[in-house]
């Protein structure tokens, strides 16, 4: 008599198990306060760096260098740091390893923090109160908001959600998949990444005084993130249900855009939601016009920030779902 064949059960690599829990923990917790974060840390060290430098050197090539110096450093010591630590807890146990190592890349996604700032912005909003609306939105914008109309908050909104989508959930998510092939992990690779990121927010300006301490950050992040940007346009152009619309209305005026990544995503978004994003914009009491994206076919409102939001899960969840089957393959 024949035994009876079973098939193996399926187990999920740790690599899988991690990039998992790395996802929920960020859409279920986020950012707990009070916790230190890794962005307060770079932060921290960033500031210091730069003060040092600006304070010391005015030489456009001396500062340059020390941009460099800032760029490679910060990325290779965080992704390490990153490494080391749950190096050390995969010494006491795998699982508390595979814990660690899911706290922290949870750490690198920020869907529920963009999810939560801009609810923090509509609620008041819908309820009539424009100043409030005004006051939170400064918090999470750079342009002047204290005369923005309720539709001009609504596009800060939208803008703000739309660009982040990209560097905050689906860089990070990319970068820690192609981690998760080396014999480093997803971890390393997405705080390297994270560090890019930082940098770009706080130093990449083509303005003074970081026009040239800034110069390789800027460039390197612009680079890191094309690549996870065009699969997200990619993704967003296929949920749409009319790709070829929103490749012909990206190709036609992302382009316009001086990053060559924030547009595209900007774009993608409208695109898809039937909105146009750009316009007018006040810095400091300075005028800047930003390109048109996209067309008006109907009005930026809360309900369409929110499918913005719900977008932005679902090519989470794509990345994801690619992600885990390469792993488990």
């Amino acid at each position: 008599m024949s035994a009876t064949r079973q098939n193996p059960p399926l187990i999920i690599p740790a690599a899988a198990q991690i990039l998992l829990l790395a996802a929920g923990l960020d859409y279920l917790v986020g950012d707990p306060w009070n916790w230190l974060h890794p962005v307060q840390v770079m932060g921290w060290g960033i500031r210091h760096y730069t003060d040092f430098v600006l304070k010391r050197w005015d030489e456009p090539i001396t500062q340059r260098i020390a941009g460099i110096g800032l760029t490679i450093g910060l990325m290779s010591l965080s992704g390490w740091l990153g490494w080391l630590l749950i190096w050390l807890a995969n010494s006491v146990h795998p699982w508390l390893g595979v814990a660690v190592a899911s706290i922290i890349l949870a750490s690198c996604f920020a869907g529920r923090s963009l999810r939560h700032a801009a609810e923090e912005v509509l609620t008041p909003l819908q309820q009539g109160d424009l100043e409030t609306a005004r006051s939170t939105l400064s918090r999470y914008v750079g342009r002047d908001t204290d005369d923005l109309s309720e539709a001009e908050i609504l596009r800060a909104v939208l803008e703000t959600v739309t660009e982040n989508a990209v560097d905050g959930v689906i860089a990070p998510l990319f970068w820690a998949i192609v981690g998760a092939f080396t014999p480093w992990g997803s971890v390393p690779f997405a705080l390297a990444y994270k560090a890019a990121s930082t940098l770009d927010s706080m130093v990449g300006y083509r303005e003074a005084p970081y026009t040239n301490l800034g110069w390789c950050s800027a460039k390197l992040e612009d680079l890191l993130t094309w690549i996870p940007c065009r699969l997200s346009v990619f993704s967003l152009a296929l949920l749409s249900g009319k790709p070829l619309h929103v490749w012909r209305l990206c190709h036609r005026d992302a382009p316009q855009d001086p990053s060559p990544n924030a547009g595209w995503s900007e774009c993608a978004y409208a695109a898809t939601l039937g909105v146009q994003v750009g316009g007018i914009n006040r810095y400091q009491g300075v005028v800047k016009h930003k390109p048109l994206l996209g067309e008006p076919f109907r009005p930026i409102a809360p309900g369409v920030i929110r499918q913005a939001m719900g977008l932005t899960r679902l090519n989470l969840l794509i990345g994801l779902a690619i992600g885990v089957i390469l792993l488990c393959l």
